[in-house]
């Protein structure tokens, strides 16, 4: 048996992607190569460690220890790395912060920006995941950090206040809702929507908020940002539920009428999460630092 790190990433990609193209992008392989690592690594034991499927890969029984050990073994060597880059110039520690849209989209930028010219050794590994995956990908050590939303259980994890982050619903002022007083998100069902990416983090939210009351959104065309499903929705488009954050960066410049949601999903708070801030690694350490300055 011969796996070597890279290996072990890309499985893990793989896994937490749910598909080996994906897997192989997030690690920068070509398809053929990392298709070719999997196949090498099954081949060295004689056993599967991958179950394809036409909705893509799930790991078998004995894919799942490997998960568990791969995750160990980066782990260690991550907090090898960075111990030793004390003793080493130019050498580099990663942390993984796993985010939900509005998180991404409004508050980290700026933040993230300055702290990386702040710390020259440091990269940052940045993905969008809605935040029940974010919960998930903590519990099985697949992440350093994670920004959520208060909708999903944290029980079992660490947390701490990160932004308040109320979603809108924003529309035409022209609009038949326009004047309608205690609109409710179930009113706004029969009408068209102006929707994100259906692979973005808020727009599975929504549809999960849909579902639970028995309906689906009318979607009649899909932006990537909130800049775009505002601009739409000013020109006429539909409606759309964007978060205020959102809103007061483009109030004034736009065309449109917001309106506070009251369904208790609505009133969301963003809160930063670990599986125990105290055991992170150092430059997770720092970042954490960072993201919790008032």
């Amino acid at each position: 048996m011969h796996f070597d790190l890279t290996d072990l990433r890309l499985y893990l990609n793989i896994l937490d992607s749910g598909n080996i193209t994906a897997g192989a992008a997030r690690s920068h392989l070509s398809l053929a190569a990392a298709s070719a690592r999997i196949r090498a690594m099954e081949a060295s034991l004689g056993i599967e460690f991958l179950q394809r499927g036409r909705r893509g890969v799930t790991p078998t029984p004995a894919g799942k220890a490997l998960a568990k050990h791969a995750r160990a073994l980066l782990q260690q060597a991550e907090r090898m790395q960075q111990d030793l880059a004390e003793y080493a110039k130019g050498v580099k520690g990663q942390v993984r912060l796993l985010c939900n849209t509005t998180a991404i989209t409004e508050y980290l930028p700026e933040l993230l920006a300055d702290f990386l010219r702040e710390h020259p050794n440091l990269d940052i590994d940045l993905q969008e995941l809605p935040s029940a995956r974010i919960t998930h990908a903590l519990r099985q050590g697949a992440a350093d950090l994670g920004i959520v939303s208060d909708a999903v259980d944290t029980g079992d994890l660490q947390t701490r206040a990160f932004r308040d982050d109320p979603l809108v619903l924003i529309l035409p002022h022209d609009h038949p809702l326009a004047d309608t007083e205690g609109l409710s998100f179930s009113d706004t069902l029969h009408h068209d929507y102006v929707g994100l990416n259906a692979n973005s983090a808020l727009a599975v939210y929504l549809e999960e908020q849909a579902l639970h009351i028995g309906s689906r959104l009318k979607i009649r065309i899909r932006a990537d940002g909130f800049e775009g499903v505002m601009r739409m929705v000013a020109r006429g488009a539909g409606l759309a539920i964007v978060p205020q954050a959102a809103v007061s960066r483009w109030a004034g410049e736009l065309p449109f009428q917001s309106i506070a949601l009251q369904e208790p999903w609505a009133q969301r708070k963003l809160l930063l999460c670990a599986r125990d801030f105290a055991t992170l690694p150092g430059y997770a350490r720092a970042l954490l630092h960072a993201l919790t300055l008032p």
